[in-house]
């Protein structure tokens, strides 16, 4: 049996070299600027429960009239939902934006901080999105899971795990620290495209010789 920590390797590896030809996961494109920071929290905050393309076009609408916490407190409710809509609980996410907004600055000055418990004590921010601000928009080791990267991991057999909190804490123990970052990009990139939930496209699979699923359906 194969190390899972040198599996997880192998896999990043090869899924680096293909990763140019698949659709990037909607946040990657907020990432830069002097408010790469917070649009990577709003981004992340909208795609909760939301389709790529929904998250894309309602965080461009946003961004047009927001980038910063002062900004968005300048917006009113309604006008957040309007620009937001029709991501999912838009209602519940305009107001958390606006409630995550004014602890920015009232508890952080403004910036959105770098650490996860930090991140954390905001209102909505769970593991998943504070994981993907302190990778993404900071550069810092963290491991973000969401459903691709919990599917995918077990699913190639790397881990045993029945949530993505519990994925999240094997993968720590499994992975090398300069591989964590890669962790949520490639693996989600290759879930969009490739290793989706139903139906996979094994045939195609860039990291098949690694996955005991397709081993097993092939020796029936």
């Amino acid at each position: 049996m194969k190390n899972p920590g040198d599996v997880i390797v192998n896999v990043l590896f090869i899924l680096k070299k293909h990763a140019p030809k698949w659709k990037k996961p909607v946040v990657v494109h907020f990432t830069g600027g002097p408010n790469g920071a917070y649009k990577v929290l709003v981004s992340t905050l909208l795609s909760l429960r939301t389709k790529d393309e929904t998250t894309y076009g309602a965080s461009k609408r946003l961004f047009l009239l927001a980038q910063t916490p002062a900004g968005m407190l300048e917006l009113t409710p309604g006008r957040i939902e309007k620009a937001i809509y029709p991501v999912g609980f838009y209602r519940v996410k305009a107001r958390n934006l606006i409630r995550v907004s004014r602890q920015l600055i009232d508890r952080f000055k403004g910036r959105v901080p770098d650490d996860l418990d930090a991140l954390l004590t905001l209102p909505g921010v769970g593991r998943k999105t504070a994981n993907l601000v302190v990778s993404l928009a900071y550069g810092k080791p963290a491991i973000c899971v969401d459903t691709h990267v919990h599917r995918i991991t077990n699913r190639l057999g790397i881990v045993q795990t029945r949530n993505p909190e519990e994925t999240e804490l094997a993968l720590r123990m499994l992975a090398p620290e300069d591989c964590w970052s890669d962790i949520n990009e490639l693996l989600v990139a290759f879930g969009q495209n490739v290793c989706v939930p139903i139906s996979p496209f094994c045939s195609r699979c860039p990291v098949k010789t690694l996955c005991p699923r397709l081993k097993v359906v092939s020796s029936r």
